[in-house]
C-alpha cells in the first residue's frame, strides 16, 4: 500500500540523484513499486509533492514553535526571530532538496513551488503582528500597518535564498542576516519621532483656528 512519505521520499531521492523530475507518473511510480493510480491518489504532480514538502516543513517549523513554553512570554519580534532560525535548522536537513527545488526560480520573492508557504507564513505573520499592534508594541499606521506581513515575506524571500548561498561555517552569516533583517524591519514597524512628528501635523491641522487664538 503505497503512502504519501513513500512518494515523497522517492520523489526527494529521484531528483537528487537524476538533477530533474522524472519522465512519467508511470515511470516514477514503477520505480517506486507502487503503481500509477495509487501515486494519483496522493498528488495531482510532481510539482504539488514538491509544494507540500516545502508547507509541511513550514507547518511543522510553526507548531514546533508555537508549543514552546516561553513562546507566549516573546515579544512580536522575538516570534518571528524564533520562527526563521528554527526553520533555517529545519532546512539543513534537506539542503540539497532546498537549493535543487528553487533553483531556476528568477523572481524569487513569488516562486510557485512557495505559493502553499505564502499564505500559510503570512497568515501566522499577520496574526504576530495584530497582536503587536494590540500590545502598542507596534504601531498602527493607517493603510502601512496593513501591509507589514508583505515586508516580512520579503524577508523570508532574502533569508532563504541567502541562506541557500551562505558558505559560512555552520551558516553563522545567515543567523547574522537574521538578526540584522529582523530587527531593522521592526524597528521600522515599532512607534518613532516620525510617528510624533504626523501626530503633531494632524492635531495642527484639526485645530488650526488656535492660530487666532494666540495672537497677542
Amino acid at each position: 500500500m503505497a503512502t504519501s512519505e513513500q512518494i515523497k521520499k522517492g520523489y526527494v531521492d529521484y531528483v537528487l540523484t537524476h538533477d530533474e523530475k522524472p519522465k512519467s507518473a508511470y515511470n516514477f511510480a514503477k520505480k517506486i513499486k507502487i503503481t500509477e493510480a495509487e501515486f494519483y491518489e496522493f498528488y495531482a504532480s510532481f510539482d504539488s509533492i514538491e509544494k507540500a514538502i516545502w508547507l509541511e516543513s513550514t507547518v511543522d517549523t510553526i507548531a514546533a514553535i508555537e508549543e514552546q513554553e516561553v513562546w507566549s512570554q516573546y515579544s512580536s519580534r522575538d516570534k518571528i526571530l524564533a520562527f526563521f532560525y528554527s526553520y533555517v535548522e529545519v532546512l539543513k536537513k534537506q539542503r540539497s532538496f532546498v537549493i535543487y527545488s528553487l533553483k531556476g526560480h528568477k523572481n524569487f520573492s513569488t516562486p510557485p513551488v512557495l505559493s502553499g508557504v505564502q499564505t500559510v507564513f503570512e497568515n501566522f505573520a499577520e496574526n504576530i503582528i495584530n497582536e503587536g499592534l494590540e500590545s502598542g508594541e507596534l504601531a498602527e499606521r493607517k493603510f502601512f500597518a496593513k501591509r507589514y506581513k508583505d515586508a516580512l515575506w520579503v524577508q523570508f524571500a532574502f533569508i532563504v535564498n541567502f541562506w541557500i548561498h551562505d558558505d559560512s561555517d555552520g551558516f553563522e552569516k545567515t543567523d547574522e542576516a537574521i538578526e540584522k533583517g529582523i530587527n531593522v524591519t521592526f524597528d521600522l514597524f515599532q512607534r518613532s519621532p516620525i510617528d510624533n512628528l504626523f501626530e503633531y501635523g494632524k492635531f495642527l491641522s484639526r485645530n488650526g483656528n488656535f492660530k487666532e487664538r494666540m495672537k497677542f
